[in-house]
């Protein structure tokens, strides 16, 4: 039913496939030379946002449009702007992670004697957390959310809301599924190497093909299958990951070329 009502919403859909394909345009031009692999200085608060919100943009839009253009038909005046607004709610959610997950990093990188370095216990918390990601894609709760990104239509009718203030709050209430859903898909995103973004679209691959994809025990399983080997990878043998940068193998430049070699949030 989503997809027949992204066809009916043809414009709205496409409005969103646009939006994320300027974030991914955007992102491109300004996380160039800044990949220094797992746990990247990730800069001040300001920019960071920035950052994340417009990877959010680029990441998610096009996998939660289907829900978008459904919820945009059921409402009773059938207009756009609704569903934009019920976009802006789900985008508000990922931006709170964002912040949240910015605290974490300021937390961890003032841990005393730079734990979080890569020859010390950097390397082995990344490949943790790639394995915990990997392990949570087998939990109920993982099945759970991802169920209801997968039928939003059984999540549309339950938490329904009348007017712009129902469509924000139906939003921030998807968005919330939507992060029990992909948070350990964005920490492996911070353990291999956050402005990398040839691992922003290989997270983002992953969240679309779970999302989409009819065969959802295969795209599970082939995600945890994949996350697993990663997450053993970075633990015995990182050299052996194509895309991956090394911490401390080159300075991390940043768009208007500076150095950026220990930037700390």
């Amino acid at each position: 039913m989503a997809f027949a009502a992204s066809r009916a919403r043809l414009g709205l859909v496409a409005l969103l496939f646009a939006l994320a394909g300027v974030g991914w345009w955007w992102t491109v031009g300004q996380m160039q030379g800044m990949d220094d692999g797992p746990w990247t200085r990730l800069g001040t608060f300001g920019w960071f946002l920035d950052v994340w919100v417009v990877m959010m943009t680029a990441m998610m839009f096009p996998s939660v449009s289907p829900t978008v253009a459904l919820y945009a038909r059921m409402t009773k005046t059938r207009s756009p702007v609704l569903g934009l607004v019920f976009t802006a709610g789900y985008l508000v959610v990922w931006a709170t992670v964002g912040a949240l997950a910015f605290a974490i990093a300021v937390a961890g990188n003032r841990l005393p004697g730079d734990v979080l370095a890569w020859d010390r216990a950097g390397r082995w918390v990344a490949g943790a957390t790639v394995v915990i990601a990997a392990l949570y894609e087998l939990t109920p709760l993982k099945d759970v959310c991802l169920g209801k990104c997968r039928s939003p239509l059984g999540f549309l009718l339950g938490a329904w809301r009348e007017g712009r203030s129902g469509a924000l709050q139906m939003g921030a209430r998807h968005g919330a599924w939507c992060v029990g859903c992909c948070w350990a898909l964005m920490a492996s995103l911070f353990a291999l190497g956050v402005m990398s973004i040839a691992w922003m679209a290989f997270v983002a691959g992953l969240i679309a093909v779970e999302k989409t994809v009819p065969w959802r025990r295969v795209a599970v399983y082939g995600t945890a299958a994949a996350l697993l080997a990663l997450g053993m990878l970075l633990l015995a043998a990182p050299d052996a990951i194509p895309a991956l940068t090394i911490p401390g193998s080159h300075p991390m430049q940043g768009t208007d070329g500076m150095d950026m070699t220990g930037m700390s949030p």
